[in-house]
């Protein structure tokens, strides 16, 4: 990041730090940016401790999460727990917030599962069901067909959709959460 050392109070990122190469390499950075004493907060996409690397069920979940999102590697819960201890922070609070037994879980709307209260709400959670996704994909085919999008574009969108799915199957079976929050301390400055 092109800021100078200790330039911030606090830094937070939501959803973001997945794409990195590194858990701790970008938190290592958000770790030099920040000043002693400041706050970390972060919302990660992360597998969690109910993910079993050894089960073929779980990994082409976790492998269909990667390609429809653009992750090189999604990491598990305990792996980003290490990562940001590593980068010199002091942990004070991480929580699974998709574990809290909510009403409607965080996937309802890309599982089609419908709580609109107004008509904005509806158009908004219709779009990211399956029969939306799916009616995308019909549209920019005969756009592509027609010279009016880019050659690859229903392509791309029928990846995202199924991104989509891995994403509603791996909350389903509490294999994988957006939302896994730390909150971390860069330990103050020792007094002189």
């Amino acid at each position: 990041m092109n800021f100078p050392d200790d330039s911030f109070d606090a830094v937070y990122v939501i959803e973001a730090t997945v794409h990195a190469p590194s858990l701790q390499g970008v938190y290592e950075q958000i770790y030099r940016v920040l000043k002693p004493g400041g706050t970390f907060g972060v919302y990660e996409w992360v597998m969690t401790d109910k993910y079993d690397d050894s089960d073929p069920s779980h990994r082409a979940i976790k492998l269909g999460i990667e390609r429809g999102n653009g992750i090189a590697t999604m990491m598990p819960r305990k792996h980003a727990m290490e990562a940001i201890q590593a980068a010199g922070f002091v942990l004070e609070h991480e929580e699974d917030m998709a574990d809290k037994g909510d009403i409607i879980p965080w996937y309802a709307p890309l599982a089609g599962e419908l709580q609109a209260r107004s008509l904005w709400d509806l158009f908004s959670a219709l779009r990211v069901t399956k029969f939306g996704r799916a009616s995308v994909s019909t549209l920019l085919k005969v756009l592509e067909a027609a010279k009016l999008a880019p050659s690859g574009t229903a392509q791309t969108a029928d990846e995202l959709s199924l991104g989509a799915d891995n994403l509603v199957a791996g909350g389903r079976a509490g294999l994988f959460t957006p939302m896994y929050l730390m909150i971390a301390k860069k330990p103050a400055a020792p007094s002189s």
